[in-house]
């Protein structure tokens, strides 16, 4: 019979949908949306002993810089050690190109108070009036 499709050799063949495929690319994107994540709450300072906490909340890094004062009292700007000046120039540029951008303090638990009270003031005289002192929420074993 012409036209007709049930099972001759001769007719077009059914296109089928293969699961397997299917599956490992949903888990391949389930894995990449899984590390996208876990990277969007990595520090953006030197790593620093954090004080901790009981009031803290989650941060929001976009339009965030970290200035970290470490334990002997140096500023590193995101993951940059930076002299005092070279901090001032960058944060007078920040604050040129984004008067509404936030400053990030990721002070050493042991670092010196004068530090991270000069990094804040610093903050303020530019113009910044988003400025965080980052720390570590304590759990309270609740």
């Amino acid at each position: 019979m012409a036209g007709s499709s049930g099972g001759s050799s001769g007719g077009k063949k059914k296109a089928r949908i293969e699961i397997i495929p299917l599956i490992d690319v949903i888990f391949f994107l389930l894995a990449t949306f899984v590390l996208f994540t876990l990277s969007l709450n990595t520090p953006q300072g030197v790593p620093v002993n954090l004080p901790e906490s009981e009031t803290g909340h989650p941060r929001d890094t976009s339009g965030t810089h970290t200035v970290s004062v470490t334990e002997q009292g140096t500023l590193a700007w995101d993951k940059e050690f930076v002299a005092l000046d070279e901090f001032l120039k960058r944060l007078q540029a920040f604050y040129a190109t984004d008067p509404d951008g936030r400053i990030l303090i990721n002070g050493d638990e042991n670092a010196p108070f004068n530090q991270a009270i000069y990094v804040f003031d610093q903050a303020r005289i530019v113009g910044f009036k988003k400025v965080f002192i980052e720390t570590q929420v304590h759990s309270t074993g609740r």
